[in-house]
């Protein structure tokens, strides 16, 4: 009996060391990398941040209790990014605009790289298919194909990336009438799972690129887009 249990509790220590030893060497990597704030460190440090990423993910329980992954399904159509991955961001903004305006707009996915200042281009493929070209940090780039999935004339438009995205993604966008008549609440559901999970979205937010914050800086410039006509890029909110 003994005999029997010993090859198990060995692997089981073997697995540990292993884990540790993924999740050490991903942390020097990490802080080595950061430390060097060039393209060469940002490529170590997404690697460290992958061999930490694994390590912690071998304790599913402790992966979302320390960076707040979602524990279930919620609204957005997220199919395209495995169940227990991935970040949640919603955003707001009211613009003195009608739904029906602002969903014309954005349903022209090619006005988008108008004031979404990390995107490059967007290209409509047809089929409710599009392609985008979007900015990432050290001055990389990612690209993706997206589909609709949802479509509600002057209500909704959600969608999400088809398989060999850079940055899986899903989201949704509503154009609800304000309750006193007068503009629009637009607002942004998206869900996205980053390159070496959630150290890769830690190192984005580092050099100031986190989605969570561009999002909110692409709502403003769309108001302002909408409402004076123009909207300066580059800004940081």
């Amino acid at each position: 009996m003994i005999q029997l249990n010993q090859p198990h509790t060995r692997g089981l220590t073997v697995g540990r060391v292993e884990r540790w030893g993924s999740m050490v060497g991903g942390g020097a990597l990490i802080l080595y990398g950061l430390t060097r704030r060039s393209l060469g460190g940002v490529a170590l440090a997404l690697l460290g941040g992958d061999l930490v990423y694994h390590g912690l993910a071998r304790n599913e329980g402790h992966l979302h209790e320390v960076f707040g992954f979602e524990t279930a399904k919620d609204q957005v159509p997220a199919m395209t990014i495995p169940f227990g991955h991935g970040f949640k961001i919603e955003r707001s903004v009211r613009i003195d605009r009608s739904p029906e305006e602002l969903y014309q707009f954005w349903r022209d996915f090619e006005n988008l790289p108008r004031f979404m200042d990390h995107v490059e281009s967007v290209h409509t493929l047809g089929d409710g298919r599009s392609h985008w070209v979007a900015k990432a940090p050290a001055g990389l780039k990612v690209e993706w194909d997206a589909e609709i999935i949802n479509d509600i004339p002057n209500e909704l438009i959600a969608w999400r990336s088809v398989e060999n995205a850079d940055v899986p993604n899903a989201g949704s966008v509503h154009f609800d009438r304000a309750s006193d008549g007068h503009g629009t609440k637009v607002s942004v559901i998206l869900k996205y799972d980053p390159p070496a999970g959630p150290i890769g979205a830690a190192i984005a937010k580092l050099f100031g690129e986190a989605p969570s914050q561009t999002v909110r800086a692409d709502l403003y410039r769309l108001k302002q887009l909408m409402e004076i006509g123009h909207a300066p890029m580059g800004a940081r909110l």
